[in-house]
């Protein structure tokens, strides 16, 4: 089973494909300005050290609950989006008739190759995959494991009729037995409309791979859904750069945001957003309203688990921002207003 983890292989025909796209370079898929992923040999063992010390530390005080799915309000006559957000990155929405999965990694363990686990915060998240409804379009926006979970995907195959990734990272579904046929990969910039609503793959600043051998050889990026109706975006793991503000130019702005607000470090800041960077970002973007997303799943930075949304709402607040922070699995519409301050009790 631990091997199956590591997902598809790159053969020469895929890099043959791959190499086809205008951000392929040296053998890997290039993010749009130069970002620098290295860790010099000096400071790895204090990395190390930060990552590992102290986690039950800046873990909740105990493990946080999920609202079962609400079919019935799913159901209600509301035109405008819905959606309820699962801890990390997985996103249920459903918009302009489609339910729509985004990186619904459920599994209990992003670290499942990992000589050391890195349990997830709530409990028996993968049970919930049973409650969902018949899925119209699952996205990924690339294949790390705390994105792309095999436990999540193999639950999700008989309930999931289509599939949008980034390129390089169908590989992975096919080897877990999901059918070629269903799956579209997209780069950057490249749409594609489904039930009336129109999907664009937008550029992010960040790298991808599950072993040691296909580093960067998955593309990453996000997602924009437009419809007649509205704009939604959801902004995909990446640092800070000048492609928000390109986003924001193409699609206009968006009415809603799901913000990348998590799992940050001094050391991998080129590729991850601080919580103040989530809310410039959104700014950038033109977003009118925003949520962050990436936290209260894992522990998987050395920051306090509550660190994320406290510095984000400080910010929004203090930028005159529009935001929401549901409860985990809490299914809302986007033109519900009202949300407390719940992680404060965990």
């Amino acid at each position: 089973m631990p091997f199956r983890q590591f997902g598809g292989r790159v053969t020469d025909s895929l890099k043959d494909r791959y190499q086809q796209s205008p951000n392929w370079s040296d053998g890997k898929f290039q993010n749009l300005q130069d970002t620098s992923m290295s860790i010099s040999l000096k400071d790895f063992p204090k990395i190390l050290y930060q990552q590992l010390s102290g986690r039950s530390d800046r873990t909740p005080n105990k493990p946080l609950p999920i609202r079962s799915f609400d079919h019935q309000k799913l159901m209600d006559s509301s035109e405008k989006m819905k959606y309820a957000w699962y801890g990390h990155s997985a996103i249920f929405m459903k918009l302009n008739g489609l339910n729509i999965l985004i990186d619904p990694m459920l599994g209990p363990d992003a670290s499942p190759i990992g000589p050391i686990t890195t349990q997830r915060f709530s409990k028996d998240s993968l049970d919930l995959i049973d409650d969902f409804p018949e899925i119209d379009l699952l996205l990924m926006t690339h294949d790390h494991y705390d994105h792309l979970d095999f436990e999540s995907i193999k639950k999700l195959k008989n309930k999931t009729k289509r599939y949008f990734v980034a390129l390089g990272l169908k590989r992975h579904l096919v080897s877990w037995g999901v059918d070629s046929a269903l799956i579209t990969e997209f780069d950057w910039w490249e749409e594609q409309e489904l039930g009336g609503v129109k999907v664009t793959f937008t550029p992010t600043r960040h790298f991808s791979g599950r072993g040691l051998t296909d580093r960067a050889k998955c593309l990453w990026g996000g997602w924009a859904f437009q419809t007649a109706a509205e704009s939604i975006w959801f902004s995909g793991d990446g640092g800070y750069g000048q492609h928000f503000q390109k986003i924001g130019e193409h699609f206009g702005g968006f009415d809603f945001a799901f913000m990348e607000c998590g799992q940050y470090n001094e050391h991998w800041r080129q590729i991850h957003l601080f919580p103040d960077e989530s809310v410039f970002a959104a700014q950038d973007a033109f977003a009118k309203k925003i949520m962050p997303v990436h936290w209260a799943g894992f522990t998987l930075a050395p920051h306090h688990w509550k660190e994320p949304v406290e510095i984000f709402t400080a910010t929004a607040k203090s930028r005159q921002m529009d935001f929401v922070i549901p409860q985990i699995g809490e299914l809302r519409s986007v033109e519900e207003t009202h949300w407390e301050e719940w992680w404060r009790e965990y």
